[in-house]
């Protein structure tokens, strides 16, 4: 995992790389099962909702949003300060 990252319109995004070839879902799914083992969240909770066969996804992730935002925002956080919190 890269962390965040700026695209050229200006939105944040998180940069992930994984070595499954993009091919018959095998780079979506191993893009979510790196998430939920990074986020310590089962993998029932991500699903890929947007960008299918696209480098710019779009993921739901289930669950209680406030709880979840504190989560990612932590874990953000302390990718920011230089830890690797989850990997």
């Amino acid at each position: 995992m890269e962390g965040l990252g700026e695209l050229d319109d200006g939105a944040t995004v998180l940069k992930v790389r994984v070595s499954a070839p993009p091919e018959n879902g095998k780079a979506n799914a191993a893009m979510i099962k790196l998430l939920a083992r990074t986020w310590r969240l089962p993998k029932s909770s991500l699903s890929l909702v947007a960008g299918q066969t696209n480098r710019r996804k779009t993921l739901l992730i289930a669950g209680d949003a406030a709880a979840l935002g504190r989560d990612l925002a932590s874990w953000a956080a302390a990718r920011s300060r230089g830890s690797d919190p989850g990997e």
